[in-house]
Order: C-alpha cells, then sequence, then structure tokens
C-alpha cells in the first residue's frame, strides 16, 4: 500500500511539473511571438512588463482597486501588456490564442471582484489600458471618442474645459474606467434625464477573438448590441467608444439633507421610496445611511437639480415636503462643478489625478420594485451601529425618468421600467487588515447577512443584480468535476444580471467567439447547439 501510495505521488508530481514545464514554454513562445508582432524594439519595453522587470509589480498594484486583491496569495499574471497602439493589442490577442494564455483587460481596474487582474484558471496575462487614454470632442455635433484607458475624471475633464452647458451620463468616482463602467450600463446623478452610459454610446473599435480591428459596421449590431452593457470583456477588447453628449443647462443646483435620529430618518427614507422615482427627471436624489462616528448612524440626501434652486425649492414643497430642503442646504453651480461637489473635489484637476485606493470592500446589490417597510428600513439603521459597519454605506439609488422608458431589451442591461431604485450593501475597511483573513470576514459576513435579510424585500425570479457590482458569491464556473454545463452553470448568475437578455448575449457569444477565448469566472458562455448568427 505504501509503495502505491509513493509511486502516485511520483506520478502527481510528475504530471505537476510537466505542466508547470508547458506552462513556461507557452509564455516563452508568447512573449517571442508578442515581440515579434510588436517589431520596434524602441516601444517593446514600454509595451511588455515580465515578473523580472523592477517596474512590473508597480504597474501591476497601481490599478488595484479593491486591495484585497493585491494580497500574496491572489493570482499574478505571468506578464503584463501596456498597448500604445491598436496594434499592440491585435498582436498580443493573436499570440495569446496562439499559445494558449488567458487575458484580462483593465481599464481602471475597480471591477467588484478583481476579474480584471486575476484569473483562477491557467497562466494569464493582463492587457493593461493605461496609455490608450485619448479623449477627443466634437463639441458642434455634441460626440466625442473616448480610450478605454481613460477615466470618468479625465473625460469629464475635457467636457468641462470645452462647455458649461455639455455632459455625459456616468458614475460619480473619477478614478473608475470608462472601459468598464461603459461595458456593464454606467449610471450616476444623471441616470433620470439621460439613462445609462451606454445608453448614449453611438460607434465603439475593438478587436476580437481572431485580432481583427472592428467598427460598429465592421462587428455589427447584435455585437454592437452585446458590449453596451453585457460586459464588453466576455466579446472582445474594446479600445474606444464613441460617445454623444448631453444638453445640461448652464446653472444646476446641488443640495444635501442630512437626518440624525432615528425615527426622522426612518419616515424620511420611508417617503423618499414613493416619490423618488416618480419626480420629474430633471431631479436626482439619493439615499443613504452610514456611520459619522464609532458611535453615531444617520441618513444622507444628497441630489442634483438641473436647473435654478428657486425651481427646486418649489418643486421639493410640492413633491417631497418632508425632506425639509432649505436654501441653506443648497448651491449653484455649473454641472462639471457639480461633479467636483459630489466627491468634495477642489479643483479640476481633481478629476485628472490616478490615486489608487486604501480600502478594501465587498459589495452586494438587490433591485426594489415596491416599498420596503419601515420595520425593514429601521432593521437597516440598526445594522449600520455594528462593529463592522464602521465604513460601510448604504446606498440607495432612484430610477425611474429615462430609466423606465428604454425598454429592456434594448441594451443587455435590463433593470428598466417597475425599479423604484437599487439599493447596494457595501461594507470597506483598512488594507493592513487584509493580511489575516479571519480579520475581513466580518465584514463579509456583514455585507451577506444584510442581503440575506433583505430577501423578502428585493425582486424575484430571478433577483436581480448589476453587472458593474461583480459578486462572485452568485456563482463562478466550477473548473473541477461537475455535471453541468458552462452554459447552465452560467445562467445561475446570467439570468439575475441581464435577465431575458442573457439567451441573447449567448447567442451574440456562440456567434463571434466560438472558442470562448474571452472568458473570465462569470463571462458569458458559449453555447454549441446555438446556430451561428
Amino acid at each position: 500500500m505504501e509503495f502505491f501510495s509513493f509511486r502516485l505521488s511520483l506520478f502527481t508530481h510528475f504530471i505537476l511539473l510537466n505542466l508547470t514545464l508547458a506552462h513556461l514554454s507557452n509564455h516563452e513562445n508568447f512573449l517571442s511571438c508578442l515581440s515579434r508582432g510588436i517589431n520596434d524594439f524602441t516601444v517593446e519595453p514600454r509595451v511588455i512588463h515580465t515578473s523580472e522587470d523592477p517596474s512590473f509589480f508597480s504597474i501591476l498594484n497601481s490599478s488595484i482597486q479593491n486591495p484585497r486583491f493585491s494580497v500574496l496569495e491572489a493570482p499574478k499574471p505571468i506578464s503584463i501588456i501596456t498597448p500604445v497602439q491598436a496594434t499592440d493589442v491585435q498582436s498580443t490577442i493573436k499570440c495569446a490564442r496562439l499559445h494558449d494564455i488567458h487575458v484580462r483587460t483593465r481599464s481602471g481596474g475597480h471591477d467588484y471582484e478583481g476579474f480584471s487582474y486575476i484569473a483562477r484558471t491557467g497562466p494569464f496575462v493582463v492587457i493593461d489600458m493605461r496609455n490608450l487614454r485619448s479623449i477627443t470632442l466634437d463639441v458642434d455635433n455634441r460626440t466625442g471618442w473616448v480610450q478605454t484607458g481613460a477615466t470618468i475624471g479625465e473625460l469629464y475633464y475635457e467636457i468641462g474645459k470645452l462647455s458649461k452647458s455639455l455632459a455625459f451620463p456616468a458614475g460619480l468616482y473619477p478614478t473608475v474606467g470608462v472601459g468598464g463602467q461603459f461595458g456593464g450600463g454606467g449610471y450616476g446623478t444623471l441616470m433620470r434625464r439621460y439613462g445609462l452610459s451606454a445608453d448614449n454610446v453611438i460607434d465603439a473599435h475593438i478587436v476580437d477573438s481572431s485580432g481583427r480591428f472592428l467598427d460598429r459596421q465592421g462587428m455589427g449590431e447584435d455585437l454592437f448590441w452585446a458590449i453596451r452593457g453585457g460586459g464588453g470583456s466576455s466579446f472582445c477588447v474594446v479600445l474606444a467608444w464613441k460617445i454623444r453628449l448631453v444638453d445640461v443647462p448652464t446653472v444646476v443646483t446641488v443640495f444635501d439633507v442630512t437626518k440624525t435620529s432615528e425615527k426622522e430618518a426612518v419616515r424620511t427614507i420611508n417617503n423618499w421610496q414613493y416619490i423618488a422615482d416618480k419626480v420629474p427627471d430633471n431631479l436626482f436624489i439619493r439615499a443613504m445611511l452610514q456611520r459619522s462616528n464609532d458611535t453615531a448612524v444617520y441618513a444622507s440626501f444628497p441630489g442634483l437639480y438641473l436647473g435654478p434652486v428657486s425651481d427646486l425649492l418649489t418643486l421639493i414643497e410640492e413633491k417631497f415636503p418632508e425632506l425639509g430642503l432649505k436654501i441653506g442646504d443648497c448651491r449653484e453651480m455649473s454641472w462639471i462643478e457639480s461633479v467636483l461637489w459630489f466627491i468634495k473635489g477642489e479643483s479640476m484637476n481633481t478629476l485628472t489625478e490616478r490615486k489608487r485606493t486604501s480600502r478594501s470592500f465587498k459589495g452586494k446589490d438587490d433591485f426594489i420594485q415596491k416599498p420596503i417597510p419601515k420595520t425593514a428600513i429601521r432593521e437597516l439603521w440598526k445594522r449600520a451601529y455594528a462593529p463592522e459597519a464602521r465604513l460601510a454605506k448604504i446606498i440607495l439609488t432612484p430610477f425611474g425618468g429615462r430609466m423606465s422608458e428604454i425598454a429592456e431589451n434594448e441594451i443587455p442591461f435590463p433593470h428598466r421600467g417597475g425599479n423604484l431604485y437599487e439599493i447596494q450593501y457595501l461594507a470597506y475597511w483598512k488594507e493592513e487588515e487584509d493580511k489575516n483573513k479571519n480579520d475581513t470576514e466580518i465584514y463579509m459576513r456583514w455585507v451577506e447577512s444584510l442581503y440575506d435579510f433583505m430577501t423578502p424585500y428585493v425582486s424575484k425570479s430571478p433577483r436581480g443584480a448589476y453587472v458593474n457590482f461583480r459578486d462572485v458569491d452568485l456563482g463562478m464556473y466550477n473548473v473541477g468535476m461537475n455535471m453541468k454545463t458552462k452554459y447552465e452553470e452560467g445562467k445561475i448568475w446570467g439570468v439575475k444580471y441581464f435577465k431575458n437578455n442573457f439567451d441573447r448575449l449567448v447567442a451574440v457569444k456562440t456567434s463571434v467567439d466560438p472558442m470562448d477565448f474571452f472568458c473570465d469566472e462569470q463571462s458569458i458562455p458559449v453555447l454549441k447547439s446555438v446556430d451561428v448568427m
């Protein structure tokens, strides 16, 4: 028996050694192939970074915006590719496919589960788009081209430099990359007026799984539909997006009201539920619960009104008098100044700063289709007092307006009419706490318990989720022994993210990437039986 175990152990080590040697050989062949593809010794050092390069880990860590994925045991790429032109991406895709190397594409590094820079299966490279970040705006035609490596803040900065009456509907956080945000949907303070970022994308440049450079006409309408809200990384590498700029008045009003007593906060949030999606679409009011210090919880109601303060006060008095908004809570400014106000930025240059966060986090989200009872709101307030919720946030984002007018199948993002608001549960902790997994488990459990508590009050069949708030707890592909097909696995979380759009995404994926080259732990699966479109 001992002799058999010894031989089995030797055999296992032999297999693992051969796999390791094969992976090393694949990597070397990949690098050789890529060097030939770039064919410029002056450019190559700027594009190819292996773990032996002094700059490798600084490049890798610079855009990890959830530090819990920068710990030593987190999977690391064998190389980082920082393309400086489209042909660099084309060469990377062709060589990676030829030599069986997985690819991850990173824009800003804000993926909630780190999928843009980690992979749990096989050797992988990260295509970091930081050098492809140009922004060209055409104010006269109200359009612009934005490369995937640009951040939301850089886009806002360029718009603000050129116009006080143009804007773009995207998120609040300036370091978020446009690649991931536009690819999954993208929403912010203008969503009730103009919809998602992806609703305002009118063309794109991509590199497909064969390494071809394509625009909207070349890729076809099915693939163009899929990459706007379906998670572009499942289908291709998006190089640039053509966007439609939107009109805003030269004077807008921002405001914030806080409620520090439980009774008043619960009453105001309850009333907010009944009006936030129904007020005119030029008004956006978010509700939030968080801690002000170790012992106090408060509710806040920050908002944006596309117009002067006098009109806002009249509207709030009519629609939401319980808010108690006063002129001292409000400030008139330009739209670009409102972007800075929401992030507490001091100058326009704040928008272009690429900072790495020092806080790790775990998030989950739900969609609310009918008001939750006051008892549930009181429980949310109570749970914000937990020691592990010291840095936590519960964020309620209103829908309605333009979001309810756009059909569920217009783009893959399906959460439209019938949703009052989206609620997000976020736990934050200091980066140094990641050194001990037991220290961080309490934060994970706080989010999980809150998510479980909310089960009776949220959307059902399916329980919806937003793909840009990716959550591995919904499921991941099982690379071991599994009786389910990849389609059957992927549908578990796919219908939560995309509802009835999931099967169309699968059909597009099967048509444009039949070998499943662009894949990750939750990517759109290939269904072999789907006819080529």
